[in-house]
């Protein structure tokens, strides 16, 4: 079993900083892909950013200069830096993880933390 814990949430004014992070623990062979998606309040989830074991990083263009997403390999966690936070970037944050955790079976599964509740004020 694979199981995600997110941290780091919380509430903060708006172009104050948050970091969130996310850590995976089990029987976890590789990891891939890790992300970052948003769910605020009526809207649809969005991948916010992502980056892969080959280090590739991507954001989302709200976020472009004012996130950075960054990972630990040996610790099999995910971090995102939130700088310059606006109200718009209020939102449940959640982690997704692609890995590999069983033997002789080669796919890349999803995984997903709990969610954590960013609320930025105004």
């Amino acid at each position: 079993q694979v199981q995600l814990v997110e941290s780091g949430g919380g509430l903060v004014q708006a172009g104050g900083s948050l970091r969130l992070s996310c850590s995976a623990s089990g029987n976890i062979l590789r990891i891939n892909a890790m992300d970052w998606y948003r769910q605020a309040a009526g809207k649809q989830r969005e991948l916010v950013a992502g980056t892969t074991s080959d280090g590739r990083t991507n954001y989302a263009d709200s976020v472009k200069g004012r996130f950075t997403i960054s990972r630990d390999n040996a610790k099999n966690t995910v971090y995102l830096q939130m700088n310059n936070l606006e109200p718009e970037d209020t939102a449940v944050y959640y982690c997704h993880f692609g890995l590999r955790s069983r033997p002789y079976y080669s796919v890349y599964e999803d995984y997903w933390g709990q969610g954590t509740q960013v609320t930025v004020s105004s």
